[in-house]
């Protein structure tokens, strides 16, 4: 009977319209939720079947969430480096526990991330950010599978040192005017009454550059030069007293040989010797003994330029020098870059690549899965997903030091909200109407 029916279309306008009042009162209770994606109420009929043209069976409405997780939200500047945002698609893969077995994999936008008691990143919802672990070289695991994500952690990041590698650019000038010793007469590099390691020859200059090796241990490296009787050429031997050269020289020599100028005061590498152009290997002893051995090349300078050593008639000075390297040092803190690189920052100034940082992209995100903690689970209607680097195959990019806000319009929710209760009150109204109608056909019979 229609009566009953307009009854029961009523009874369903009133369970529409309360439900959307609750997707209304979620958003407006997440307006300052970090990374929260607003859920709007559709409407839609419900019609009863019937053929007939001279008859209307009243069906009712229900209202179904329609779920606008792929709307973008505001990016906050934040002072937090562990604070992240997406500029664009995708989404940030997370996990309840750092334990890889306990739980599957889920995603969120919500990148308030901090340390915890452990070290490692976790936003306010409880979850684990997950990337895949950098290697030596900086590479990711090859498969870039989901199993192969862990969690980032900070304090389980280990100290660093860095061993010097190249001394550059090398600048100084060595007196052309410099008068010729009278022990360059008897001067042999390889025996040490008459070289310049062994203090036996005085040299006409002499410098210490401070290297490190690979445990981080500082050491001098002695570079000394004589005014050679060869018109614009000087002997020079480069020596490290807690280390022997390899293959063994003098003593402690790393390198022997010329360094020669044209006679316009610049760098002649052609007829400079080889063996100071080339690597120096040096074998640490004593203290150092656990070091690996340092190769270490000295950039001199252009030849044929006055970039690097020159020969010219002022005082021997030793203008500048640039090395590499750094003692051992501890972590202090991360950076995160734009393609969701995590490098560790030490506080001896070295930085290391650890971590990247994926970004899962779906085909349809906004049929994600809801869940607590404002994050997402895969579902038939998202589609897969993949894990792709920032910035490329159409996932955003990832922004350090900012906060994604919340897509709830505040305005328009108050305005649905009106519109809502309007509606919720027309339907009393019409179970009201059936109800009185019912009544009179009650009393017909009395």
């Amino acid at each position: 009977m229609s009566l009953y029916a307009a009854l029961f279309s009523g009874v369903s306008g009133l369970s529409a319209y309360s439900g959307a009042l609750g997707m209304i009162s979620d958003n407006i209770s997440n307006v300052n939720t970090i990374g929260y994606k607003e859920v709007r109420a559709r409407f839609s009929t419900l019609v009863t079947e019937t053929r007939s043209t001279t008859r209307y069976s009243p069906g009712g409405v229900q209202a179904l969430p329609q779920n606008l997780i792929s709307k973008q939200g505001l990016l906050q500047s934040s002072s937090s480096p562990t604070d992240l945002s997406i500029d664009g698609a995708g989404f940030f893969s997370v996990r309840p526990t750092p334990d890889a077995n306990s739980a599957v994999v889920s995603f969120t936008r919500a990148g308030s991330f901090v340390p915890d008691e452990a070290g490692f990143l976790r936003n306010t919802a409880g979850q684990y950010l997950l990337g895949f672990p950098l290697d030596t070289s900086g590479n990711t695991p090859p498969n870039r599978s989901v199993e192969e994500l862990v969690p980032i952690t900070i304090s389980g990041l280990t100290g660093t040192a860095e061993a010097s590698t190249t001394i550059s650019p090398l600048r100084g000038n060595l007196q052309s005017s410099q008068a010729v010793s009278a022990q360059e007469a008897t001067y042999n590099p390889a025996v040490a009454a008459n070289n310049m390691e062994s203090g036996n020859v005085q040299p006409d200059f002499v410098r210490n550059i401070q290297i490190f090796d690979s445990l981080g241990t500082t050491h001098n490296l002695t570079i000394g030069a004589l005014k050679s009787s060869t018109p614009n050429q000087w002997h020079v031997e480069i020596w490290a007293k807690d280390g022997v050269g390899v293959p063994a020289l003098s003593g402690s020599q790393i390198a022997t040989g010329t360094l020669a100028f044209n006679t316009d005061g610049s760098l002649d590498l052609t007829t400079t010797s080889a063996a100071l152009q080339s690597p120096l290997n040096i074998d640490w002893t004593g203290g150092a003994s656990d070091a690996d051995n340092s190769a270490i090349t000295i950039n001199w300078g252009t030849d044929g330029d006055v970039d690097g050593f020159t020969q010219f008639d002022t005082p021997s000075t030793l203008i500048s020098s640039s090395t590499n390297g750094a003692r051992f040092g501890n972590v202090n803190g991360v950076s995160i870059a734009k393609d969701g690189r995590v490098t560790a920052l030490f506080d001896n100034g070295l930085t290391k690549e650890v971590y990247e940082l994926p970004i899962a992209v779906f085909q349809n995100p906004d049929g994600l899965t809801r869940r607590q903690g404002n994050s997402y689970d895969l579902s038939d209607i998202s589609g897969a997903f993949t894990l792709q680097v920032a910035g490329d195959g159409g996932a955003g990019t990832v922004a350090p030091s900012t906060l994604e806000a919340s897509t709830v319009d505040l305005a328009r929710e108050f305005s649905e909200l009106i519109t809502t209760q309007r509606g919720f009150s027309a339907n009393t109204r019409v179970i009201t109407t059936a109800d009185e109608m019912l009544d009179e056909l009650n009393r017909i019979k009395r």
